[in-house]
């Protein structure tokens, strides 16, 4: 008897019950193909068996399409925020699965396959099916496959042999996971093992989990760290580096240390930041208050923000900053002025200081977004519209989604929930 799943499904087999579950499938599968019914599968496969032929996907043989070739392929994994955790996936997972003769694949938001690696052979029987990079392996292109599925439903599924719904791909079977942004929250893509019925395994799916994981742990150690930064904008690893999109309050990061600042200190170093050439105590505090307030009170700020300030020296007449100082605020900038939209939707993990009243910095955090959306409204990029919509900030943004429904393939795994949502907006718009 099969175990109940929390899904309400049915579990896959163990070792021992895989043979007769390959067997049982394909019958459940030529039943379904017959009939439109069977109360043998899955629940989570039967639903997107019917999901992936309400979109028209021919189970006989379902052509995938290429999304990305050449040039285009070859930026979108320069820029993708997935692409510094690539060595952590490769140490995890790619040479294990290389050595078990299984692929390893790593997908954008928007289903697309932006890295296949692992066993080589393997790589060339999957060249058959287009299971390659740049190609879209959505429910609605390919049918039920991990990778597309778990982009779909927004969580871990294995797919074992006839579970598949094409034929053609039914003699595989795969584990994916999705990979989310440690700060936002937002879907950065898929991560997938594909090889023979062992991947159905319970093991294959927990060994993905775990390295989805440990992916997102890395991005968020990396981004304290400052290494993780929009493509093509380099910074010095020594230099210190402040903290404040998304953020309460800032975090400052030196090579050795790092310290959460208070809400008052977070605004003085930005304003310091970014004056080049300095600020007055007036000037410093019209910028922070929204009435006037005796100097005194803003060279009291001024004097216990230098206690914490190590190992950034704070000059006088006028205020500013006497060693170099690295901001998340710089490094949007510098992508948003090279028109880099996915560098700056990676660096953009939220508005300047959301909980801060002072008037500059709501100046400041006002003139962030309205750019940042501005540019993903004009760039049609689904990718970078994607990602920007998962978050907080973009949740409830009509515009945002609405570009992103229409930027998206008709095919991609994508559509049903963005129509969804657009729906929910809608609903509570009236």
């Amino acid at each position: 008897m099969d175990r109940p799943r929390p899904d309400g499904g049915a579990a896959l087999p163990r070792l021992a019950e895989l043979d007769d579950r390959v067997r049982q499938l394909r019958r459940v599968h030529d039943e379904f193909l017959a009939t439109g019914e069977t109360g043998a599968a899955r629940g989570l496969v039967l639903e997107s068996w019917r999901r992936s032929l309400a979109a028209g996907v021919d189970p006989e043989y379902a052509k995938v399409p290429l999304r990305l070739t050449g040039d285009d392929l070859n930026r979108l994994r320069a820029d993708h925020p997935l692409a510094p955790a690539m060595p952590v996936i490769r140490k995890l997972l790619v040479a294990e699965a290389a050595d078990a003769g299984l692929i390893v694949a790593v997908s954008d938001a928007a289903g697309r396959l932006l890295w296949v690696e692992g066993d080589r052979g393997l790589r060339g029987r999957a060249e058959g099916m287009l299971f390659v990079e740049g190609a879209d392996w959505s429910e609605e292109v390919a049918g039920t496959n991990a990778p597309g599925t778990a982009l779909s439903l927004d969580r871990p599924v294995q797919i074992l042999g006839a579970e598949h719904l094409v034929r053609q791909v039914t003699p595989w079977s795969c584990a994916a996971a999705p990979i989310h942004d440690p700060d936002t929250g937002a879907m950065l893509g898929v991560l997938d093992v594909t090889g023979g019925d062992e991947v159905a395994l319970p093991q294959s799916l927990s060994l993905v989990r775990a390295t989805a994981s440990a992916v997102e742990a890395e991005l968020r150690v990396a981004r304290i760290l400052g290494r993780s930064v929009p493509a093509r904008t380099a910074v010095d690893p020594q230099t210190p580096r402040l903290e404040v999109l998304g953020a309460h309050t800032g975090i400052l990061a030196g090579p050795d240390t790092v310290h959460r600042l208070s809400l008052r200190h977070s605004e003085l170093l930005v304003l310091l930041a970014l004056a080049g050439d300095g600020l007055t105590a007036a000037e410093l505090a019209v910028a922070l208050h929204h009435r006037e307030v005796p100097e005194v009170t803003v060279r009291a700020e001024l004097a216990r923000l230098r206690q914490v300030l190590a190992p950034v020296r704070l000059l006088a007449r006028p205020y500013r900053l006497g060693d170099p100082l690295d901001t998340d605020i710089g490094l949007l900038r510098i992508a948003l002025a090279r028109g880099d939209l996915r560098g700056a939707v990676t660096a953009y993990r939220g508005p300047v200081l959301p909980q801060s009243e002072a008037p500059a910095i709501r100046e400041l955090r006002a003139d962030l977004h309205h750019r940042l959306r501005a540019g993903l409204l004009r760039s049609g990029d689904a990718d970078a519209l994607l990602r920007f919509a998962d978050t907080a900030h973009g949740a409830d943004d009509y515009e945002v989604w609405l570009a992103s429904l229409r930027a998206l393939p008709p095919a991609s795994p994508r559509r049903p929930q963005v129509e969804a949502h657009l729906a929910r907006l809608d609903a509570s718009l009236r």
